[in-house]
């Protein structure tokens, strides 16, 4: 009986590794696959538990600092539309979704779930799948771990420079300094390769959904348009986490390879419209209740109008307090 030589058992390790590998990454294409998948992987610090309690952490500072729109139609209505993108996603962890009161174009979701959509997000969005679209790519980075992971990454490079400061004196010390100013966004700035995953994982979780995955392509390249047209106005808009002409194209060809395509798509519904029409309501009013507020007449009295005077005692005559104006019959 001849037995296997240490060469080719090495070998068969390796490709049973690469095959491992291979299922891995072909389960990452596979929109059938979401909930089966860990898109989490990665060099993390921080448990599932951890993550959960920065992220609550974090979600109260920002609760104190901004508005929360508490109309409860549209709260519900953004609340629904990212219950169902993160039921359809890779995401390990419950989601807690709130509106906030801003206009400007933006979206951020905190490690552990807790997710903000700008006021401003939908009024830019020309229909549902849009919306989507942008809170897809929120949630994948939170089913990727992309905050906590990216927070390691800064974590680890602050301690591997720790050697600096006893190398290089102040000098050294400084540079440590200089590596640790992007390690509290870390939780919001995400590296290039974060981005694209997100990308990739968001047009997933929302063609599964049901919605139509160029909308998310359209969408950001309406943004590009309109920047190009009047620079700088849309400058703010997902200021963390820019969409370059690249990421455009990476994501059209990834839905014509990876999506196949569907007889039918979601892209609006009534209440869209309705809540839409329903935020653009409160905006207005409050530009109109601050517009009067700066233009309303106020009135002084002047002090050194004529007209009676008292005297309270110490000689000196003071215009009369009290006084108001008096009708004269005509004889």
């Amino acid at each position: 009986m001849k037995r296997l030589s240490a060469v080719p058992v090495a070998m068969l390790a390796a490709l049973s590794l690469l095959a491992t590998a291979s299922q891995a990454k072909d389960k990452k294409k596979d929109p059938d696959e979401i909930g089966n998948r860990d898109v989490g992987k990665g060099v993390n610090f921080y448990s599932l538990e951890k993550e959960i309690a920065l992220g609550k952490q974090l979600a109260q500072e920002v609760e104190r600092e901004a508005k929360i729109v508490d109309d409860p139609v549209i709260a519900e209505y953004v609340n629904r539309v990212g219950q169902n993108l993160v039921r359809n996603s890779d995401a390990k962890v419950p989601f807690t979704i709130k509106v906030l009161d801003s206009e400007e174009v933006n979206a951020f979701a905190l490690p552990g779930g807790f997710f903000f959509v700008n006021s401003g997000l939908v009024l830019k969005a020309d229909n549902e799948a849009e919306l989507a679209g942008v809170m897809a790519h929120e949630i994948a980075h939170v089913a990727a771990r992309h905050g906590t992971r990216q927070a390691t990454r800064g974590a680890i490079i602050n301690y591997a420079s720790i050697p600096l400061i006893f190398m290089g004196g102040w000098t050294g010390y400084a540079i440590r300094q200089g590596a640790g100013l992007a390690i509290p966004m870390g939780f919001l700035t995400f590296s290039r390769g974060f981005e694209r995953e997100a990308d990739f994982l968001g047009l997933q979780y929302m063609y599964k959904a049901g919605y139509d995955p160029t909308a998310f392509v359209d969408f950001f390249e309406k943004i590009e348009s309109m920047e190009k047209k009047k620079p700088g106005t849309m400058a703010k808009v997902f200021s963390t986490h820019p969409m370059t002409e690249d990421r455009i194209q990476a994501s059209q060809k990834e839905i014509q390879a990876v999506l196949k395509a569907k007889p039918e798509y979601v892209v609006s519904t009534s209440e869209f419209s309705d809540v839409k029409a329903r935020l653009a309501s409160l905006h207005n009013r409050r530009k109109v209740d601050a517009d009067k507020d700066a233009t309303r007449p106020t009135l002084r009295r002047n002090p050194n109008a004529g007209g009676t005077t008292t005297d309270d005692g110490d000689g000196q005559a003071k215009p009369d307090q009290d006084e108001r104006p008096t009708l004269k019959r005509r004889e």
